[in-house]
């Protein structure tokens, strides 16, 4: 692929199960881009960001992501593709009988990390990015739902991803807490990384101009 080109889809039926749910997507995304996944509740939106990591197995059209080839995947490479990807779910996914520190450890440890010491400073690094440098030691109980999505962006950035895919990362803050989340997520999009994002909140497009892509009767549309 294209230096810059980080997904080509051609000619992609994406399906839930039995169920076709995007017919004949074509889609190009590029490095640093901030793209707006829009649609109504059921139009496509996550199935579109699951199969980007192959948690929706493609089986027709061309389908490519860095440089894995998505329609005949090998199971074993899928871990490889997931590390290049953060992910940041609207419901946020920490382990909750565990502090922040050790969540991220988890994930860095299961990621092939080793060195304590490597772990540590990695932890400490993505902690400051999203402005939680001094909450490693609370529980996620313990924080307010701002501060939680800030740690699953933290998460998402622990093995430095060329790509970021947010599913409704705002869609269960209020809106000033949410806008320090978009602005969070445009920064980092300044920094390189491009991010992909399904969202209800059309506002955000004002706000943090970006591409917009809209799931529609079946269809992927620009």
């Amino acid at each position: 692929m294209e230096e810059n080109l980080l997904i080509k889809f051609k000619h992609v039926d994406i399906c839930q199960e039995v169920q076709l749910v995007l017919k004949d997507v074509e889609l190009e995304v590029n490095k640093g881009e901030f793209i707006y996944l829009i649609g109504k509740v059921g139009s496509g939106k996550s199935s579109l960001l699951k199969s980007f990591y192959n948690e929706l197995p493609i089986k027709t059209g061309e389908a490519k992501i860095f440089d894995y080839n998505l329609v005949n995947i090998k199971r074993k490479e899928v871990p490889y593709l997931r590390r290049k990807l953060g992910i940041v779910f609207q419901d946020f996914q920490l382990l909750i009988d565990r502090s922040v520190q050790a969540n991220l450890e988890f994930v860095l440890r299961a990621t092939g990390w080793k060195k304590k010491h490597d772990i540590e400073n990695r932890i400490k690094e993505v902690l400051r990015h999203v402005g939680m440098e001094n909450k490693g030691y609370k529980m996620p109980h313990e924080l307010s739902g701002g501060e939680q999505q800030r740690i699953v962006i933290a998460r998402a950035l622990l093995n430095s991803p060329q790509i970021i895919l947010a599913d409704e990362p705002t869609g269960n803050l209020d809106p000033q807490t949410g806008d320090q989340i978009m602005q969070l997520l445009y920064n980092i999009r300044e920094e390189g990384t491009t991010i992909i994002m399904a969202t209800h909140n059309l506002k955000w497009i004002e706000c943090y101009p970006g591409r917009v892509l809209k799931c529609e009767d079946g269809r992927l549309v620009e």
